[in-house]
């Protein structure tokens, strides 16, 4: 007992000499669901450790002394690899056992290591040695509640080094564990504080060896909730730094329970409207999802991943509620093309409830990039260069599919698909942008597409094709079909392939008046949860465009034999003017494995490509002037 206290007046000493800040104490018990003394201790033992909250922390590892609970569910089942791992580190083989600060309790005046000499005298010893540290803890849920972020910072409060690691652990625990049958055989069905799960991961991390006083360090950390938790509102999380030399914890901090919020606010929809001036101005749409009216939020937008400045929003969102807040303007990006707008949605509650919308993609065109558009969709890149893709609700959206193609020519698939099928957000709006694309010149402008429609019974879905030459400050509409109209083959109650030559049919619609040279074209769908819709070889061109004759649907200008081809391949291009252009062969992933720049004549040019480094397989020959470019698939097989 003399040398216990020698030991103990020595460490008071010497932290005394070093620190300045006062401890948290951690103690860790190490007890069982199947150990009978364990059920007689902890009632007292846990009325202990409650009553000297400021000054101790506790958390409990359920371990298999004297034998693992034979339930295939127990506290200890459910995080075995982490008990078992801590029950070796501290080298301990009973329960009840307890460890203060990572050192025996006789250290601290203990008559031996069981958990009954957690006593109040045994506490104020160890709560007297200071530390070097002192640690903060901000703790926040994530939008759904189903993990939980935290912030912590370090701080020296005097010079410290060691030879050894020194690393800071997090575990969760729930703070009350109430079971109505006792899981393990000790006849326990209350636990407190067990410990469920650490992060990163239990060995913790790397704080370094040597410190100065002032010196922080702050870590994040986001800690997903296990699946087996009993109750999320019982959740607190417990950091603490330990010498892994020694095991000596220097210090610990626990952000305690939060109870789950009853305020909701979700993000329903987000969108952007295609530009040509400076600013943008975005708007969204939210609900108030809880059981509480919402009075307060902050909004930061965010530009291509940069953020603007905040708008405070304040009212009175009954719960139900829908609000569309139009954001204040911000600047948009000055180049020409496809961009993307986020945001953050801070609520004001004492939850720190974050609400992160996904990103909606948007068009600046101030100027067109493209003269004749041939797009067969048989390049894996989707939406296409230069093409803008509109789903403000993150919903079922346009996407490439490589299932069928138009008229389902099984040499040519590759084709856009709206799922209306599985999408149940009735009216749902999305769009597909073409890229701005000059159409002057004396000709009517046209725009051909295929297209397969069927209904699941006699829904309404709607395809409308709009275009603009004033940069979307006005539409007009060119085509609109919908419900029964817009279908190209019958019903069918299973999801629509388009695996059938007659299910498509080809549309050719003359655009009228917008011989202009920046105009914008865009394929409108309004859901009505009926089947699927399926788009390919869209063309827009004039008649006689300038450089590369603009393709029709069996890409006439552009051949290439022999197909398949196996070390040499000739590419004959017919334009109507002499052009320079690039030639450039792209594999099925969309990446350039050869480019060759040529000049072309007036009419036919023939082109020898040298594939004999291509492995087998199928490619796509893309031919590009400064205005237009046009595709043909290549098979290489030798």
């Amino acid at each position: 007992m003399k040398k216990n206290l020698l030991i103990t007046t020595l460490m008071i000493a010497g932290f005394a000499a070093l620190a300045q800040t006062p401890r948290l104490c951690l103690f860790e018990e190490f007890t069982g669901e199947t150990c009978p003394p364990c059920a007689s201790t902890n009632p007292g033992l846990n009325a202990t450790l409650t009553a000297n909250a400021t000054k101790v922390v506790a958390i409990k590892w359920q371990v298999p002394i004297p034998s693992a609970p034979s339930n295939t569910w127990s506290l200890y089942q459910t995080n075995a690899a982490e008990a078992n791992a801590r029950l070796g580190y501290y080298s301990v083989n009973s329960a009840p056992q307890g460890r203060m600060d990572g050192q025996s309790l006789t250290v601290f005046g203990g008559t031996s290591d069981h958990a009954v000499y957690c006593t109040p005298s045994l506490i104020n010893t160890a709560q007297a040695v200071t530390s070097p540290f002192a640690i903060t803890i901000t703790r926040a849920w994530d939008a759904t509640c189903s993990s939980v972020n935290l912030t912590v910072t370090i701080q020296a409060s005097a010079n410290f080094s060691t030879t050894s690691a020194l690393n800071l652990k997090t575990v969760m625990v729930e703070r009350l564990v109430q079971f109505s049958v006792q899981p393990g055989t000790n006849g326990e069905k209350n636990f407190e504080n067990p410990v469920i799960k650490s992060f990163p991961t239990i060995n913790g991390m790397s704080i370094g060896n040597n410190w100065t006083t002032g010196q922080t360090q702050t870590f994040t950390l986001n800690c997903p909730i296990p699946a087996y938790t009993r109750n999320k509102s019982e959740i607190a999380m417990v950091c603490f730094i330990q010498n892994e030399a020694n095991k000596n914890v220097l210090q610990a901090a626990m952000a305690d329970k939060v109870a789950i919020p009853t305020d909701a606010l979700t993000a329903l929809d987000a969108k952007v409207n295609v530009t040509c001036s400076s600013t943008i101005a975005p708007q969204i749409i939210i609900k108030n999802n809880g059981i509480n009216p919402i009075t307060a939020f902050t909004v930061t937008p965010f530009n291509d991943g940069i953020a603007g400045t905040p708008t405070q929003w304040t009212g009175n969102l009954a719960v139900n509620a829908t609000n569309t807040l139009v954001l204040d303007a911000t600047a948009a990006p000055s180049t020409s093309g496809v961009h993307t707008f986020s945001y953050t949605l801070v609520m004001a509650n004492p939850y720190n409830l974050f609400v992160v919308s996904n990103k909606v993609n948007y068009l600046v065109a101030t100027n067109s990039q493209i003269g004749t558009i041939n797009e067969d969709f048989a390049l894996a890149t989707f939406p296409p260069p230069n093409w803008t893709r509109v789903n403000s609700n993150n919903g079922p959206t346009f996407s490439r599919v490589v299932t069928t193609g138009a008229f389902a020519n099984s040499n040519d698939y590759g084709a856009v698909k709206f799922d209306f099928f599985t999408n149940t957000v009735i009216g749902d709006e999305d769009e597909l942008y073409l890229p701005p694309t000059n159409l002057d010149g004396t000709g009517v402008p046209v725009l051909k597409f295929d297209i397969a429609k069927a209904q699941r019974n006699s829904e309404n879905d709607k395809l409308d094709i709009l275009v603009s030459s004033n940069c979307g400050a006005t539409w007009t509409n060119v085509y609109s079909k919908a419900g029964a109209i817009l279908a190209t083959t019958g019903s069918t109650t299973s999801a629509f392939g388009a695996l059938m030559s007659s299910d498509w049919v080809s549309e050719t619609i003359a655009l009228t008046g917008f011989a202009m040279p920046n105009v914008l074209v865009k394929f409108k769908v309004t859901n009505d949860n009926g089947n699927n819709l399926y788009l390919d070889n869209i063309n827009l061109s004039q008649p006689v465009p300038s450089g590369i004759k603009s393709n029709d649907n069996d890409n006439s200008n552009l051949s290439v034999f022999p197909n398949p081809a196996a070390n040499e391949a000739t590419l004959k291009i017919t334009t109507v003017n002499a052009v320079s252009s690039t030639v450039k062969i792209m594999n099925a992933i969309g990446q350039v494995v050869y480019t060759k720049q040529v000049s072309l004549n007036s009419g036919a040019t023939n082109i020898k490509i040298d594939t004999k480094d291509l492995s087998n397989g199928i490619y796509f020959l893309v031919v590009e002037s400064d205005k237009n470019s046009s595709t043909k698939k290549l098979v290489i097989s030798k």
